[in-house]
């Protein structure tokens, strides 16, 4: 005899392949009475599944919106590629704080079948990641709230810090969330100003929706939006570099998010790297992995040869043994 959480599981599947069923097709698809049927459905109501009925002989069941999160129905596949999404975001700290990513992780582990748990193990002993960016972190609670505001459309209050440490508080119409795989992005449009900025979401303090909802007109792309307005962020020191590719190799090796490009010839570019000081800017570019030639100022260039040399001494004969 199949188990009352499977029957429960198999009950629910069938509920969201098609809007309504009658009892008597249920009970004859999973081979149970008329009773059956409904005790179950009374048990999934327990559990916050939102099903509707229709009364008389010809009413049926059907899945609608339940009041509180129900139990997931995975099948193998599916949650293992929730396992992963939860390891990855634990570990990558996209979501900024790990512990709510970690803590599910924990608990969809404990529950997962040991084939699954597994294949899980497998991939553990595989993966590796680098170490995380000193990039600034958002807690999932405030993104989550970002999220909410953009999905409603509703005008928010807005506490923020920008890059100079100036606290300010405006109001602001919320468009999209943008994720730049450092850090997220909050797109809106400065109310005051009537004007679209971005904001970094690690510096919202503080936010509270006003229950005014907004009708967004002629929006921007919101992606296209943060990379211009990364791009346009003023450093206090910048280098020109010729770089031996054509302007679509150029551009893959360093965004335009990173760097102004000018096409040199067919077979060279241009680039304008910013940075906030000569060893950030010589990291750089020793991590492009490709032949440069540093075109001003010249103490990058200088700390170039400096570095490149103490590697080149370093290198150049056998280590001791």
């Amino acid at each position: 005899m199949i188990s009352t959480s499977a029957r429960l599981l198999r009950l629910v599947s069938l509920l969201s392949a098609r809007p309504t069923w009658t009892c008597r097709e249920l009970a004859e698809r999973m081979a149970v009475t008329d009773r059956t049927v409904r005790r179950d459905i009374a048990r999934l109501r327990e559990l916050g599944y939102g099903i509707e009925s229709d009364p008389g002989p010809w009413g049926g069941y059907r899945l609608g919106g339940g009041t509180r999160v129900p139990p997931l129905i995975l099948d193998d596949e599916e949650a293992l590629a929730v396992a992963v999404a939860l390891r990855e975001a634990a570990l990558s700290g996209v979501l900024g704080g790990d512990q709510a990513a970690l803590s599910a992780l924990l608990k969809l582990r404990a529950v997962l079948p040991p084939r699954i748990a597994d294949r899980l193990g497998e991939m553990d002993a595989t993966f590796v990641h680098t170490p995380r960016s000193e990039a600034g972190q958002i807690s999932p609670g405030t993104l989550l709230e970002l999220a909410s505001v953009c999905r409603r459309a509703e005008r928010t209050r807005l506490a923020y810090r920008d890059h100079a440490g100036k606290a300010t508080v405006r109001d602001v119409d919320p468009y999209r969330l943008v994720f730049t795989g450092l850090r997220w992005y909050f797109v809106a449009r400065d109310v005051a100003r009537d004007q679209w900025r971005t904001f970094r979401a690690d510096r919202v303090a503080h936010l509270q929706p006003t229950g005014h909802a907004v009708e967004l007109l002629d929006p921007p792309d919101p992606a296209l939006l943060v990379s211009q307005s990364i791009a346009a962020v003023v450093y206090p020191l910048y280098a020109t570099v010729r770089l031996p590719h054509p302007l679509d190799q150029a551009l893959r090796l360093v965004p335009p998010t990173i760097g102004a490009h000018h096409p040199d010839g067919p077979d060279a570019t241009i680039v304008e790297i910013g940075g906030n000081n000569t060893d950030q800017l010589v990291d750089y570019l020793l991590g492009l992995g490709t032949r440069l030639r540093v075109l001003s100022p010249d103490p990058v260039r200088e700390a170039l040869l400096h570095r490149t040399r103490e590697l080149f001494e370093d290198n150049k004969s056998d280590p001791p043994r």
